[in-house]
């Protein structure tokens, strides 16, 4: 699969942000990248805040779908239920810039619907009677629906950006150029101001993608979309007051979390693990996990179900445990928001969370 703008242009599209410092890499081995992952974290851990906060961070349910429990808790789970249950939820982000102009950002806005269509769960969805898929899948609301409830226009929204483009098709969102036999139409964006702020690495890995990449990506979906869709940025930077983006890659190779300075401390989001007690896992009572980090002497339980490049995975983990504050609620668990949060099931013993976020809130109401 080629972009439509080709692989020499990508590096000629517009970008935005700060660039931090703070995080540049070098050639180091895994074990020496560790340690300077942990001192990198703690240096932006003490300047983030003097960037301010948002406006406001709310929190939108989308969807709750099965994800097989070997990858969600790598490893470690002695669960007996082969399927864990994830929620995967919106953050909608609200700051002024410098200029005070009013800034919104779409985290993780997925397109549920079009999302069916990924290789890996379209060949579940398959192999799963409709009866119990009904039971297992629960959607909780469309990206246009929580804004409109929001009260936000689709016009006001100036970023989407997503930890990585697993499963993702953007074309409702941002349009396409020609087209599209499967929507029958040629979509007009349903948000026209908007960029996707992702990372060049990403882009790169969908242009020709690896045998272990391929069940997680929908390229095709990416062949029409606009270049001047996306904003590709290189590395870490700070898009506005208390709102940053740190590059994370493991999980794949263009993985990045979203980094928020709150009322109640630092957040971090991503999906390089999808509980909050995987970063503290000798505090959890789900089976298993405990008693493997202390086995295995790790301190973070991935989720693996793609492992590109596992010790840096690990590693970018370390780097979002250190950047996050400790939960308010218990102590014992760190403000990381999983952007696709375990979830207790009565159909999946074993793998009840022992703590849970649920949403994260900042600011006034919208």
């Amino acid at each position: 699969m080629r972009f439509p703008w080709g692989p020499a242009t990508v590096d000629d599209l517009p970008t935005v942000g700060d660039r931090i410092d703070a995080f540049a890499t070098n050639g180091d081995s895994p074990g020496t990248r560790l340690r300077r992952v942990r001192d990198q974290a703690r240096s932006f851990r003490r300047e983030f805040p003097s960037t301010g906060t948002p406006d406001s961070v709310t929190t939108c349910d989308l969807v709750t779908l099965p994800y097989p429990t070997r990858f969600g808790l790598f490893r470690a789970s002695r669960a007996i239920a082969p399927f864990l249950s994830i929620t995967n939820r919106m953050l909608v982000i609200r700051w002024h810039d410098s200029a005070r102009r009013h800034r919104t950002l779409l985290f993780e806005p997925s397109d549920v619907e079009l999302g069916r269509y990924t290789p890996y769960f379209a060949d579940l969805s398959k192999r799963t009677p409709r009866v119990l898929e009904r039971q297992v899948v629960r959607e909780h609301g469309t990206v246009p629906s929580h804004l409109a409830r929001l009260g936000i226009g689709p016009e006001e929204v100036d970023y989407l950006m997503f930890d990585h483009l697993h499963t993702q098709d953007l074309r409702r969102w941002v349009g396409t150029t020609v087209y599209q036999e499967d929507l029958e139409s040629t979509p007009r964006a349903i948000f026209p101001n908007a960029k996707v702020i992702v990372q060049r690495d990403e882009l790169a890995a969908m242009a020709e993608l690896h045998p272990l990449q391929r069940p997680w990506y929908q390229p095709a979906a990416y062949r029409d979309v606009p270049a001047e869709a996306f904003l590709p940025i290189e590395g870490s930077v700070v898009l506005g007051p208390g709102v940053a983006v740190v590059k994370t890659p493991g999980h794949v190779f263009g993985n990045q979390s979203l980094v928020l300075n709150t009322a109640t401390g630092i957040w971090v989001s991503s999906e390089n693990v999808i509980a909050a007690e995987a970063l503290t896992p000798e505090h959890s009572r789900m089976p298993g996990l405990a008693a493997w980090a202390a086995r295995w002497q790790q301190e973070v339980v991935l989720n693996a179900n793609t492992i590109e490049t596992t010790a840096e995975q690990y590693n970018s983990i370390i780097a979002e445990k250190t950047l996050a504050d400790r939960s308010q609620t218990d102590p014992r668990f760190l403000q990381f928001f999983p952007s696709s949060e375990l979830t207790g099931a009565w159909t999946n013993p074993g793998t009840r969370p022992t703590f849970s976020h649920g949403h994260i809130t900042h600011g006034p109401s919208l």
